[in-house]
This record gives C-alpha cells, sequence and structure tokens, in this order.
C-alpha cells in the first residue's frame, strides 16, 4: 500500500486538531486551532521561493492555475491535474516554490503581524480586487462552499439566512473586513523588500501582460506561446469544466470542486466578472457601499 504525501498527512493532521479543539473552552479551540494554521504557514513560508498573497475570493485560484500551468509545462509535468508547486523542485532544481496564503494565521503563530518581518526578502504578489466585488464572491463561498468549523475559526456569520447585502456591508466578513486588509497592506507596502501589486481587474483586461509580470518577478522568462498556453488553460471555461469533471471524482481536490455539481452558485469559478456586485444590490445600497470605499480605502490601489 502507498504511503501517503505530505499534504495528506498535514491535512489529516489539521481535521485532527479541529475535532479535538471542539472539545476545548470555545476560544481557547479557536485561538489553538489558528495558531496551528499559522504553524502550518510559516513551515510553507519558510520552504518558499515566493508568495503570493491575497484576500479570499480575490482571483487567488485564477492565478494558481495560470502559474502551475506555465510551470507544469516549463518543466515537462504532463498532466492537466492542478495540484501543489513543490513537485516542480523535486524534478529539476531552481524552480521555484510558491506559497499562496490569505495572510490571516501566520500572525497567530507568530504573535505579530509586522509584514516586511514576516515575508523579509521573500518575492511577494499582493493579489488585489476591488472590495465590493471581493464582498460578493465571499458571500457565496461563505453561502455554499465553506464548512461549519472555519465559519467559526474566522468568525464569519453562522446564520444562514443572512441576506446578501447584510454579508456585504457586514463588518464580520464583508465591506469593511477586507478594507481593513487592504488598508494593512498599503501602509506595510513601502516597508517591504520585494513586493508586487496586481490588480485582478487588470489581470482580466491583459491577463497576457500581467502573467508576464509575475513570471518575471519571480525569475521566469516566459515565452509568448507559453504564456498563451497557460491564458487559455486557465480560462474560465476550462477552469470550469475541471470543476465538473471533479464533480465526478471522489480524489479530486476539494478546492476545485463545486458545493453542488447542480448550483452554478456554489463553483469555485463562479463568474469573474468586472463589477458584477453591482447585480447582488439596489442602486442605494450601491451608492453606500460606493461611500464605504470612497471614505475608507486607501487610495493607492485605484478603486475610488
Amino acid at each position: 500500500m502507498p504511503l501517503p504525501n505530505a499534504f495528506d498527512v498535514r491535512t489529516g493532521l489539521r481535521q485532527l486538531i479541529s475535532y479535538g479543539s471542539v472539545a476545548l473552552p470555545r476560544d481557547t479551540g479557536i485561538g489553538f486551532e489558528r495558531w496551528f494554521r499559522g504553524y502550518e504557514e510559516k513551515k510553507k513560508l519558510d520552504a518558499a521561493d515566493g508568495a503570493i498573497v491575497s484576500f479570499g475570493k480575490s482571483g487567488r485560484t485564477w492565478v494558481r492555475v495560470l502559474l502551475w500551468r506555465y510551470l507544469a509545462k516549463k518543466n515537462g509535468y504532463a498532466s492537466d491535474s492542478i495540484s501543489g508547486f513543490d513537485e516542480f523542485r523535486d524534478r529539476r532544481p531552481g524552480v521555484p516554490v510558491l506559497f499562496f496564503t490569505h495572510d490571516n494565521y501566520l500572525k497567530d503563530y507568530l504573535g505579530h503581524d509586522r509584514k516586511a518581518d514576516i515575508y523579509g526578502p521573500l518575492p511577494t504578489v499582493l493579489l488585489v480586487r476591488d472590495p465590493r466585488d471581493t464582498a460578493v464572491s465571499q458571500f457565496f463561498q461563505w453561502k455554499h462552499r465553506m464548512v461549519a468549523r472555519k465559519k467559526v475559526i474566522n468568525d464569519y456569520p453562522l446564520a444562514d439566512d443572512t441576506s446578501v447585502h447584510d454579508f456585504i456591508s457586514g463588518g464580520q466578513a464583508g465591506l469593511p473586513k477586507i478594507i481593513g486588509f487592504m488598508n494593512d497592506w498599503a501602509e506595510a507596502a513601502p516597508k517591504m523588500k520585494k513586493l508586487l501589486v496586481v490588480r485582478y481587474e487588470d489581470l482580466r483586461a491583459d491577463t497576457k501582460t500581467e502573467l508576464r509580470r509575475i513570471l518575471e518577478f519571480f525569475g521566469q522568462h516566459p515565452s509568448d506561446a507559453e504564456l498563451e498556453d497557460a491564458v487559455t488553460f486557465a480560462s474560465i471555461d476550462n477552469m470550469r469544466r475541471m470543476e465538473v469533471e471533479n464533480a465526478r471524482k471522489s480524489g479530486a481536490q476539494r478546492s476545485m470542486k463545486p458545493g453542488n455539481a447542480d448550483d452554478p452558485s456554489s463553483y469555485k469559478v463562479r463568474r469573474g466578472k468586472v463589477g458584477g456586485w453591482t447585480d447582488y444590490v439596489t442602486e442605494e445600497q450601491a451608492g453606500a457601499l460606493d461611500r464605504a470605499v470612497a471614505d475608507t480605502l486607501a487610495p493607492v490601489f485605484g478603486y475610488k
């Protein structure tokens, strides 16, 4: 019988700790579980050659697939199944290992949130998205895909009947929290040793150019043909196709499977529409959200 890989061992240990922490007093259990997730992330960070940081639902999966396809083709990894980035180093020394994070557990393990100290000289990409679109995508992630325990440890709403507007305007997981994350990074950016800011909207408008920026930032030298192949592979249609296929596979990664194959809202790859947040709120509500962004979000990201 084959031995379990490192990913399976880490996942199993995390699940064991998650189950065990429920037996502890609520705050103690949550604190311990967040500490352990931070410990896991620090181990990955220490082994990485580059980091990609984003708030949840800012386009991370798309970027991950773009980069994975480029590195897979570049290094003869003949598979359409998306997996981790550490196998590339096993095949060819010098290929970057990339660490993807939402930057929400490291501080629980380290006891501080000094980003310049945490990431040090590591090349770090900060992926940002219009916080209004992010908030709406977070709602569907929370509604259809997020496991109950993760809602608890991340202080997300627990009531299933929370409306779209209440969720995206609320402080627990909506616009204020997302803006707080972005403002923290805006303040930290001048202190970072090597930081590249990438906007989701720019990536949508000219995927090839932005992908080239990211890859060159990580020391790669992509050709036009390699970029075009990665962009085609990571198209919304193809990523949705992979999700549909994964829905029928028992061993497929949960992160690339729909919550419910019959419900389009439960797919990881939902719409990818820039400005789509306006489809879920009234004109009056949209005005209030616009004012919140104008009044509180750091202007450096260009979302005023």
